[in-house]
């Protein structure tokens, strides 16, 4: 390479860390020692390889970039801005400020190029991996001989502390079981972190560990010297068959006289007078956000990109040719569409449930959704961590995922939160429509990746299973307390508990039409009985809560009730109905869904001025916002016991005895 290229790729580093430093300085807040840190990294990889189009953001066959340590934003907000995309030098000068596209970490959908939003550690790992699991998965049902229409890299940035989190473990360990050679993470190993020097308590050996997973790993790369960067990409790419990781020494803050190598400057501006020494050092005379010209059409990634995607797309057009039929799902997925016969196929399940009438677990009824909507819906791709059989999540006709194959199932293993992590990375890079297993209980190891997917306006499907103390004998440590309360306050999280098979078919229904919210289904072990209802049961149940019982004429109480209590409400309320006592029993599987109705609605099912009475076997805090402060709520507010799930229910007082008493004391108050 000759000088000139050499100081013009020096030229090219030191914008984003006079970018970053000075977006940070202006916002008084931020991270700068990272992107100072990995400037030369980003520039082998953006510059030399990443295929995409600044103009297009999702151009569907572009490669995927994720930076896990986002707390360092400024260097995918520079890169961005210098490539071409629409993230101008005014929006780097709003860095942080309110509603502006450079938030203080990346989040997904405020900023053109963002593929997913990243802060809490290690999670951008996660969705990286779930990016290159669509990947794969999609080249194997579209690609053909001569017809690589699905061919993409994901490429992802790690700092010490994603590796630290545990969910990295979960994550890398089965991307390297699964083969997915088309992910490659850069790690940059510059032995910093928030209170210092790592070596005090981060003094594993990171390439045998990335060895034992099964990666190709690519160690002590200079992190500063591009040429070596881009030579360790390249061999990166020619692995196919496993993960690549490559392992690059770089200084914290590089440039800064004074600051960079420590903690200083990881999470806190420079200062004036420490920026005024960086620009000199780095013979950068320029102002704040000023980019010299031939820097900026050395960075401009259009004319590039544009020509990537003109080429895929003439190959795509050669490949619809012959495969119209795939082209025309290709093209659906990407867009998040449903297919043709969803509402004829959805009316039949749902109908179907009704006739049987069969008393089933609920999760069995799930089961039965995912097998009627997996024969429509090819981008089902189901999952469990390590529970497929107590969860239901398979169906006959999947297709598990290896190391050599596609598939419609992942075997995630006991990896709750790595689970849900890498849904999070499929349903970010499009074209498959995921759903994970686990119990109600273990979603507290997933909670993070959960309420991110909120966040992020996700659609991913949990089904969790063993709903509540109704598990009986595996006692307090499986048996759910407060968890379906705490998922219903998350943003965005809609949380469905059916009553019955039907209910079920509705939740699943609903689940997949809204592919911006994620969905909790919170299903039983215990069979459920099949409710009675009229013709419009669509109707009425997907409004989240509804009249399902009545007895009597004169309304004397409301008794609000989920999953299997909603026997328990029915049988309470033909008891005080002999008692010449009006009862209504409201079913309300999703407050979510309720809680979006119109006054009116809601006032209709819930009458001012009735007393209310709420049964659910679980945390009654919650349901304090339907029964008011003068109603009853009936649950469990302590932990579990170990015992027969009717003794169980005895014990705590879910039972129909313990729920007419309770409205004929309200009623008589």
């Amino acid at each position: 390479m000759s000088k000139g290229a050499v100081s013009l790729s020096s030229e090219m580093a030191n914008a984003i860390r006079a970018l970053s430093m000075d977006a940070v300085q202006q916002a008084k807040s931020g991270h700068p020692g990272m992107p100072m840190g990995m400037a030369e990294i980003g520039l082998a990889l953006w510059h030399r390889h990443l295929r995409h189009n600044p103009a297009n953001p999702g151009w569907p066959n572009r490669d995927r970039f994720v930076l896990s340590n986002g707390h360092g934003s400024m260097l995918i907000y520079s890169l961005l801005h210098l490539t071409g995309y629409d993230v101008t030098a005014q929006d780097l000068r709003q860095f942080r400020t309110l509603h502006s596209k450079t938030p203080g970490h990346p989040e997904r959908g405020y900023t053109p190029g963002v593929e997913t939003t990243t802060g809490p550690l290690g999670q951008g790992l996660a969705n990286a991996v779930g990016m290159a699991v669509a990947e794969k998965a999609l080249a194997a049902r579209f690609n053909r001989p001569g017809h690589a229409i699905v061919d993409h890299q994901t490429y992802v940035f790690v700092g010490d502390g994603c590796l630290m989190e545990g969910i990295s473990h979960e994550v890398c360990s089965l991307a390297g079981t699964l083969g997915l050679g088309k992910l490659i993470a850069f790690y940059d190993d510059n032995g910093i972190s928030i209170d210092g020097k790592v070596e005090g308590w981060f003094t594993d050996d990171t390439p045998k560990r990335f060895e034992a997973y099964g990666w190709h790993v690519i160690p002590a790369v200079d992190g500063h010297d591009v040429d070596a960067v881009d030579r360790a990409i390249a061999a990166a790419k020619r692995d196919t068959e496993r993960p690549t990781l490559i392992c690059c020494r770089t200084t914290i803050g590089m440039g800064a006289p004074t600051k960079a190598g420590g903690h200083d400057c990881h999470g806190n501006p420079l200062g004036d007078d420490e920026i005024a020494a960086t620009r000199a050092a780095l013979n950068w005379p320029h102002s704040p956000f000023e980019v010299p010209d031939a820097v900026a059409q050395a960075w401009d990634a259009r004319s590039k990109g544009a020509g990537n995607e003109a080429a895929w797309t003439a190959a795509r057009a050669r490949w619809a040719a012959e495969y119209p039929d795939l082209a025309a799902e290709f093209g659906r997925r990407m867009a998040g569409g449903l297919p043709d016969g969803f509402d004829d196929s959805a009316d039949a399940l749902i109908a179907d449930a009704a006739q049987k009438a069969e008393s089933i677990a609920s999760r069995k009824a799930s089961q039965n959704a995912i097998a009627a909507f997996s024969r429509i819906m090819p981008e089902l791709t189901g999952g469990s961590a390590d529970l497929a059989g107590s969860n239901m999540t398979t169906w006959d006709a999947m297709e598990p995922m290896t190391a050599t194959a596609g598939g419609t199932y992942i075997y995630y293993g006991v990896r709750e939160f790595g689970m849900a992590g890498i849904m999070n990375g499929m349903l970010a890079h499009g074209g498959v429509r995921p759903f994970g297993g686990t119990y109600v209980m273990f979603s507290e190891y997933a909670r993070n990746a959960m309420r991110m997917a909120a966040l992020m306006k996700l659609g991913a499907i949990y089904v969790l299973s063993h709903d509540s103390v109704a598990l009986g004998q595996d006692g307090p440590t499986h048996q759910p307390v407060e968890q379906l309360a705490t998922l219903r306050m998350v943003p965005n999280m809609d949380v469905w508990r059916p009553c019955d098979a039907v209910e079920t078919a509705v939740a699943w229904r609903v689940a997949l039409e809204h592919d911006a919210t994620p969905t909790v289904l919170a299903v039983s072990r215990q069979g459920l009985d099949a409710q009675t209802r009229g013709p419009d049961a669509m109707a009425q149940v997907r409004r989240g809560g509804y009249v399902l019982h009545r007895e009597g004429s004169a309304l004397a109480a409301v008794i609000i009730a989920t999953g299997s209590e909603v026997s328990l409400a029915i049988e309470a309320a033909r008891r005080l109905g002999a008692e010449g006592i009006g009862i209504r029993v409201v079913s309300m599987p999703s407050t979510f869904q309720f809680d979006r109705q119109s006054a009116a609605y809601k006032a209709d099912v819930l009458p001012d001025g009735v007393p209310r009475l709420s049964v659910e076997a679980g945390s009654t805090d919650y349901w304090r916002k339907y029964v008011g402060l003068k109603g009853t709520c009936i649950g469990v507010d302590t932990f579990g016991e170990s015992a027969a799930p009717d003794v169980l229910f005895e014990h705590f007082g879910l039972t129909a005895d313990a729920v007419t008493n309770a409205v004929r004391a309200q009623v008589a108050a």
